[in-house]
């Protein structure tokens, strides 16, 4: 029996460091779960991104409010990162978790248009939503169905997509935005593998 290759996640663990080290800065600068600190690190706020401060798109994903949204957004990035950066490789990885970052923080833009009060966002869930909706390709891929069979997948996606229903804490927009972006993404990056660079024997362990 040979020996499985350990492949460490350079991206995802990279973006987890981005992310504890701005979330460090906001701390010593007068807390992260301050909107006057939040704006200054580059939150999404549409007011300001209409004046023309457009990267806000981009910067807001790396910022959190409060430790336990920045745990919680790193724990899943480091189980689902270690799961499909393997499958897309480094640089289609992080298109699909930078774009879907993008998606769906200019949805939330969006819908913010229609606020008499837009809020002030920032999270890497729209991200992460992104890549999770990986794990629906490979339900559908006759090689990796076996790994990721479909019913638990969608038992799993409905299980992350339900708080943002139910709970005013928490971007629905932004989650929904992403995970849209993001399927499309991941369908279109998996057109672009090689068929020898899919390797389903390192999934064997996701099987039931």
């Amino acid at each position: 029996m040979s020996e499985r290759r350990i492949s460490i996640p350079w991206i995802t663990v990279i973006l987890i460091g981005i992310n504890l080290i701005l979330y460090g800065l906001e701390t010593i600068t007068g807390g992260s779960e301050s909107n006057r600190v939040a704006i200054r690190f580059g939150a999404q706020y549409l007011p300001l991104v209409l004046q023309g401060e457009y990267w806000r798109v981009f910067t807001s994903m790396f910022l959190h409010f409060g430790w336990d949204h920045l745990a919680g957004n790193m724990f899943s990035l480091f189980i689902i990162g270690q799961i499909v950066e393997p499958y897309y490789g480094r640089i289609r990885f992080l298109l699909l978790y930078l774009i879907s970052g993008i998606g769906g923080n200019l949805l939330s833009l969006f819908m913010d248009m229609g606020s008499k009060e837009p809020a002030i966002s920032a999270g890497a869930s729209g991200a992460i939503f992104g890549i999770m909706a990986a794990f629906l390709i490979f339900a559908l891929d006759s090689q990796m169905r076996r790994a990721f069979p479909l019913p638990r997948v969608l038992l799993g996606l409905i299980l992350s997509l339900a708080p943002g229903f139910y709970s005013s804490g928490i971007n629905l927009s932004a989650h929904l935005g992403g995970f849209a972006v993001g399927l499309l993404m991941a369908f279109l990056l998996k057109l672009t593998l090689p068929q020898d660079r899919i390797l389903v024997e390192e999934y064997e362990e996701f099987e039931e």
